[in-house]
């Protein structure tokens, strides 16, 4: 037996909003950015709105600017560094040593103590 419900799979406020609910929009323009691959990206803005300079790009994720012949760089990426990395900017091989050789001695004279 089906169900009584007439508005089966509607909610409260359902329905076609058009421009006569929610009022006019505003004018708008297309602006047409590129990234380094040669994506164009085309995101509308309000006339009286102020374009950024940049943009990124939803195919690539680069940087797209407004000069098609000259889009912006693609950022460096630096490579991940480990913890012993950074230790061997700040410390000499020679200071490592020294320093290993100090907490073996420590260890040992606990261990004999």
């Amino acid at each position: 037996m089906a169900g009584g419900n007439a508005i089966r799979g509607t909610r409260v406020g359902a329905g076609p909003m058009g421009e006569s609910e929610r009022g006019e929009s505003a004018p708008r323009q297309r602006v047409s950015y590129w990234c380094a691959n040669g994506h164009e990206s085309r995101p509308s803005f309000a006339l009286d709105a102020e374009k950024p300079e940049s943009w990124d790009c939803p195919r690539c994720g680069l940087p797209a600017g407004l000069d098609e012949k000259e889009p912006p760089k693609a950022p460096r990426n630096e490579p991940y560094k480990t913890h012993l990395a950074y230790v061997k900017e700040r410390r000499s091989d020679a200071d490592g040593e020294a320093i290993l050789a100090e907490a073996l001695a420590k260890l040992r004279a606990k261990r004999e103590g």
